[in-house]
C-alpha cells in the first residue's frame, strides 16, 4: 500500500512529465500493436480516470528508474532557474554590492576578484569564519573583501554593527571587526566599549559617530540588499554572480573564490 500511495502521489504533481514517459511507453502500457499517435489519444481521452492511473502506476513501478530520471530533470530545471534568478539578483544590485563607498573594505583594496560578506558579531558561525577569512586573505593577495553589517540576532548585534562603522571613521575597522569576534560569550555594549579601548580607538568619539544617521543608513540598506539577494541568514557569501551560504572551510571558500575569478563572469568592477 506505501509503494501504490507514493505512486499515485507522484502521479498527482508530475503530470507532464508523465504524459511523456506515456509516449515513450505507449507499446508497454497498451500492447506491441498499438503505435503512438491519433488512436492513442482518443483511448486516453475516453478512457475512465481510474483505468488511466491504473496503466501509469503499473507501468511506474514496474519501471521505477522513470520516477528517478523525472524528479532529476525536474530538480536540475530547478537549479537551473534558480541560479539564473541569482545571477540577475546580484547584477541588479551590483553597485551596492561590490561599489558602495560606505562599505568597509579589507585585503587588497585593488585586487581581480571581490568578496563580500554579510555577517552578525552574534553569529557562532560567523565567528569560525573570521580565521578562514584571514587564511584566504594571506593566501591570495588579489583578493578584495566587502564587509556588510548585517545584525539580524537583536539588539546586541545592531550596537556593534553601529559601533564597527563609527570605527571605520577612525580608520580602525578590520582591527577592531575582529577583535570583537574574541570576545567570549554575548557581543553587548560593555564588551564593545572594552575592545575599542583595546584596539586603541577614541570611545568618546566612537559613541558619538555611532549616532551619526549615515550609520544607521547604511545598516537599513544593507538590511534591504541581504533580503534581496535570499540571504537570510549569516554568514553569507557573494562572489562574482554566485552567493553561498552558511560557513565553509578554507578550501570551500578558497574554490568559491577561483570559481568566479577563472569563469571571469562576474559584474562587478573594482574601482
Amino acid at each position: 500500500m506505501a509503494a501504490k500511495f507514493t505512486v499515485r502521489a507522484f502521479i498527482a504533481w508530475i503530470v507532464l512529465p508523465l504524459l511523456l514517459v506515456i509516449a515513450a511507453g505507449a507499446w508497454f502500457a497498451f500492447g506491441p500493436g498499438l503505435r503512438w499517435g491519433h488512436q492513442s489519444v482518443r483511448i486516453l481521452a475516453n478512457m475512465p480516470k481510474d483505468e488511466f492511473e491504473r496503466r501509469v502506476e503499473t507501468y511506474l513501478l514496474n519501471h521505477p528508474e522513470v520516477i528517478i530520471e523525472s524528479v532529476n530533470r525536474m530538480e536540475a530545471r530547478e537549479r537551473a532557474s534558480a541560479e539564473a534568478d541569482v545571477q540577475a539578483i546580484i547584477k541588479g544590485h551590483a553597485d551596492e554590492l561590490f561599489r558602495d563607498v560606505d562599505s568597509p573594505v579589507g585585503g587588497n583594496p585593488n585586487g581581480d576578484i571581490t568578496l563580500v560578506e554579510f555577517f552578525d558579531y552574534n553569529c557562532p558561525y560567523c565567528r569560525q569564519m573570521v580565521p578562514v577569512m584571514m587564511q584566504a586573505e594571506t593566501a591570495d593577495p588579489q583578493l578584495r573583501v566587502v564587509y556588510k553589517e548585517f545584525p539580524i540576532l537583536g539588539p546586541n548585534s545592531r550596537f556593534a554593527a553601529k559601533a564597527s562603522l563609527a570605527a571605520h571613521k577612525q580608520g580602525k575597522y578590520v582591527a577592531f571587526h575582529r577583535a570583537l569576534y574574541q570576545v567570549r560569550g554575548n557581543v553587548d555594549p560593555s564588551k564593545v566599549t572594552e575592545v575599542a579601548t583595546t584596539v586603541g580607538l577614541d570611545v568618546a568619539r566612537l559613541k558619538a559617530d555611532m549616532e551619526d544617521p549615515t550609520i544607521a543608513a547604511l545598516i537599513e540598506k544593507n538590511l534591504a540588499l541581504a533580503r534581496a539577494l535570499r540571504i537570510e541568514g549569516t554568514p553569507g557569501f557573494v562572489a562574482g554572480n554566485q552567493i553561498l551560504r552558511g560557513a565553509i572551510d578554507l578550501k570551500a571558500l578558497q574554490a568559491f573564490i577561483q570559481e568566479a575569478r577563472t569563469a571571469r563572469c562576474w559584474v562587478e568592477s573594482t574601482p
